[in-house]
């Protein structure tokens, strides 16, 4: 069976709801950066962050995987599927893909304030007790943290990444504009000779001369039934 690996970026959720954290009077647009994904914002002002946080997961909880979600998730019938996303939502698991690496956390969990990354003080949130407040505390004594990657922490799963993209024989990018790095390095990782395709409705600059990419200019439900056809030769997509 052949080892596909998909990177998806926030273009992949965008017909789910994802939008509307970045849109007009998202959440995203609310506040500064700085104040609610770093560190600093969050030693800063804990209880700002962690509402900012419940308020995303709230959002999250309405949400539903989209076409594209669940195509991708149908993919494991003929290849070993490996999804690396650059998204913090669980839409990708609520699809059914069974393999899943979240490069910047993941919104359902929180962690320690001490080790964030310690998996003995991680705890997965459920969509009746989503809300986190301040006092709630990890068993290590700190306050449960949300389990995000913030803007100048490492990205603990880069490594993990990096070996299944080397193993690929199909790499597929879904709804990323490949500017955020280390993951938009990943491509570096792929083998010269396997193929590699892009699905985006806009355009994008991949800096990279070591591949032919097949571009698939069509939103992420779209784009995933144009390329099911192209690789299993489906037509009930």
């Amino acid at each position: 069976m052949k080892k596909l690996v998909v990177l998806s970026g926030a273009g992949m959720s965008v017909e789910s709801g994802g939008s509307t954290f970045r849109g007009a009077g998202g959440l995203w647009g609310k506040y500064p950066i700085e104040q609610v994904a770093t560190p600093e914002g969050y030693a800063d002002n804990p209880e700002l962050v962690i509402n900012f946080y419940n308020d995303m997961r709230r959002q999250l909880f309405t949400s539903e995987p989209n076409k594209g979600h669940k195509l991708v998730a149908e993919l494991e019938k003929e290849f070993n599927v490996t999804v690396v996303t650059q998204n913090i939502d669980d839409l990708h698991e609520r699809a059914g893909s069974s393999k899943v690496i979240h490069l910047h956390g993941e919104l359902t969990k929180v962690c320690s304030s001490y080790s964030p990354y310690d998996q003995r003080y991680v705890k997965e949130l459920s969509p009746e007790e989503y809300e986190v407040k301040i006092g709630d505390l990890a068993s290590d004594g700190s306050q449960y943290r949300p389990y995000i990657v913030w803007y100048g922490e490492a990205v603990p799963k880069i490594e993990e990444a990096i070996q299944y993209t080397e193993q690929a024989d199909i790499f597929l990018i879904i709804g990323t504009s490949m500017n955020v790095y280390p993951a938009a390095g990943l491509l570096n990782y792929v083998s010269a000779d396997i193929p590699v395709y892009l699905i985006d409705p806009n355009e994008v600059s991949v800096n990279s001369n070591r591949h032919q990419i097949h571009v698939i200019r069509k939103v992420a439900s779209e784009g995933m039934a144009e390329l099911t056809k192209l690789l299993t030769g489906r037509t009930d997509v």
